[in-house]
C-alpha cells in the first residue's frame, strides 16, 4: 500500500486545458539568499558563481554549480534538495511551481490554487531563480532567451511537457477564477479529450455542479487508454451514472465552432455554452534539437538516459521526468522518484564519490490513480483495479497538496 500512497500523486495529467495564456513580459532575474530576495544582474551572476572557489578561501571545498532547467514536479525538488550543498540555478519561464494533480480541482474551487501554486522563492531560498526560457546548451553553459549565459558543473533537465501558462503566480490565480466563473455561468459544457485530464475535469464538474450538462468527446475507442481496459470501463460507467454523456471514437473540430454549435468527425452536432480542450501536450524538448544534446534524443523527442539518469553520452548532464525515455507511465510521483535518485547521485559526485557507488533507477510499475470528484477515484494496481471511495481516500480529498508542500519544506496547510 506504500506504493499506492505514493501513486496518489500519480496523475499529473499529461494533458492541457485550453484556457491558458502565455506571459509576454520582459524576462528578469531574481537572486534569493534569504527570505528577502535581492536582485542581481544575470550575466554577472553567472560568471560569479563559476568563480566561487576563490571567495571560499584555501582548504575549503569549492561548491559546484548545478543548473536545473524546468521548475515542475522534478526540477523543483532537485533545486530545493541541493540548495544547501551546491550553487544552484533554477531556470524556468514562470515564477512558480504548480502542483499539477490539483489543477483540475482548482478550476471548480479556485481557492485550492492558493496552496497548489507556489512561488519558486518560497521553497528555494538559497539559490538563483532565472525567469526565462532556456534556448541552447553548449559545452558547460546554458543560454537563455534574454541572452544570459549560465555556466555549470552539472546540469539537470526537467522540462516535461510544453504548457502555455501565465508567467506570475497572481496571473495564474486570476486564470483559475476566470475558468471557474466560466463553468458556473454555463448550462452545458463540452470536454474534448478522454485521457486523465478530461476524465478528471468531467468528474470535478459533475460532482460540484450536478445540474450542468457535461459532454465528453474522445477520439479513442476507450477512456484512459494509458491504463488497462478494466479501469477504462469502470470509469465510463461512473461518468455515465453522473449523467456525463461520453462519445467515443470521434473528434471535434474547434475551428468551426459557431454560436455554441460543434461538429464531430462523424457529422454529429453538439450544443454547448463553452468547451475545454484536454488533449495531450507536446514534450518540452524541441529546443534541444539544436543543442549539444541533439544526438541524445530518441525518435519521439525524449532524452535517452542510463540507469543513473544521466543523459547518454554526457556524464555531467541528468534528465528527469516526462522528458526521459524510461519505459514507464509518465506520472508526477515517478518524476519525484527521478529527482530523489538524481539528488543522491549529484551529492555523491560533488563530494568526490566514485561513480560505481551511484544510485540506480528502476522503472516504476503500472500504478495509476485518477480522481473522480472529491471522494472517489479509479485506481489501477499491478494485480487489481478498483473504483470508488477506497481509492478516493488515497488521492481525491486533499489531492496530496499538503504532502507535496511538506516535501518542499512548506507548511502543508497555509498559503501566502
Amino acid at each position: 500500500m506504500a506504493d499506492a500512497a505514493a501513486a496518489a500523486a500519480a496523475i499529473a495529467p499529461a494533458g492541457r486545458v485550453s484556457e491558458s495564456v502565455g506571459g509576454g513580459r520582459r524576462l528578469n532575474l531574481r537572486m534569493r539568499r534569504s527570505k528577502k530576495p535581492r536582485a542581481r544582474d544575470s550575466s554577472r551572476r553567472g560568471t560569479a558563481m563559476a568563480s566561487s572557489a576563490s571567495e571560499e578561501g584555501p582548504g575549503r571545498r569549492e561548491k559546484r554549480v548545478v543548473v536545473v532547467i524546468g521548475g515542475g514536479v522534478g526540477g523543483s525538488l532537485v533545486a530545493k534538495s541541493l540548495q544547501s550543498c551546491a550553487d544552484v540555478v533554477l531556470i524556468d519561464p514562470k515564477e512558480y511551481f504548480e502542483i499539477p494533480w490539483a489543477s483540475l480541482r482548482a478550476m471548480v474551487e479556485p481557492s485550492v490554487a492558493e496552496r497548489s501554486v507556489i512561488d519558486h522563492g518560497d521553497y528555494f531560498t538559497s539559490g538563483q531563480i532565472v525567469c526565462a526560457a532556456a534556448v541552447d546548451i553548449r559545452d558547460g553553459e546554458v543560454l537563455t532567451a534574454d541572452g544570459s549565459r549560465f555556466p555549470f558543473d552539472y546540469l539537470v533537465i526537467a522540462t516535461g511537457h510544453k504548457d502555455l501558462v501565465p508567467r506570475s503566480r497572481s496571473e495564474r490565480l486570476i486564470q483559475y477564477k476566470a475558468e471557474c466563473d466560466k463553468i458556473k455561468s454555463a448550462n452545458s459544457i463540452l470536454i474534448v479529450g478522454g485521457g486523465p485530464t478530461g476524465v478528471e475535469l468531467a468528474g470535478e464538474i459533475s460532482v460540484d455542479f450536478p445540474d450542468k450538462k457535461v459532454t465528453l468527446v474522445h477520439r479513442g475507442s476507450r477512456l484512459l487508454e494509458f491504463i488497462g481496459p478494466k479501469a477504462s470501463q469502470k470509469t465510463l460507467d461512473w461518468l455515465t451514472s453522473r449523467r456525463v454523456e461520453v462519445i467515443l471514437e470521434q473528434s471535434v473540430d474547434l475551428t468551426t465552432v459557431s454560436d455554441g454549435t460543434y461538429q464531430t468527425s462523424a457529422g454529429e452536432t453538439l450544443e454547448a455554452d463553452c468547451h475545454f480542450l484536454c488533449t495531450g501536450k507536446p514534450i518540452g524538448s524541441s529546443w534541444l534539437r539544436e543543442t549539444i544534446l541533439k544526438d541524445s534524443l530518441d525518435n519521439r523527442g525524449r532524452l535517452m538516459v542510463d540507469e543513473q539518469l544521466r543523459v547518454k553520452g554526457h556524464k555531467n548532464v541528468f534528465a528527469i521526468g516526462d522528458i526521459t525515455d524510461i519505459p514507464e507511465l509518465k506520472q508526477g510521483y515517478l518524476a519525484q522518484r527521478h529527482a530523489e535518485v538524481t539528488v543522491k547521485n549529484l551529492k555523491l559526485l560533488m563530494t568526490g564519490g566514485r561513480e560505481s557507488k551511484m544510485a540506480t533507477y528502476k522503472p516504476g510499475s503500472a500504478i495509476a490513480l485518477v480522481s473522480l470528484g472529491r471522494k472517489e477515484a479509479v485506481a489501477q494496481f499491478p494485480l487489481i483495479t478498483v473504483i470508488g471511495c477506497v481509492p478516493g481516500r488515497i488521492k481525491s480529498g486533499d489531492l496530496f497538496v499538503g504532502k507535496t508542500r511538506k516535501q518542499l519544506g512548506l507548511n502543508p496547510q497555509s498559503s501566502p
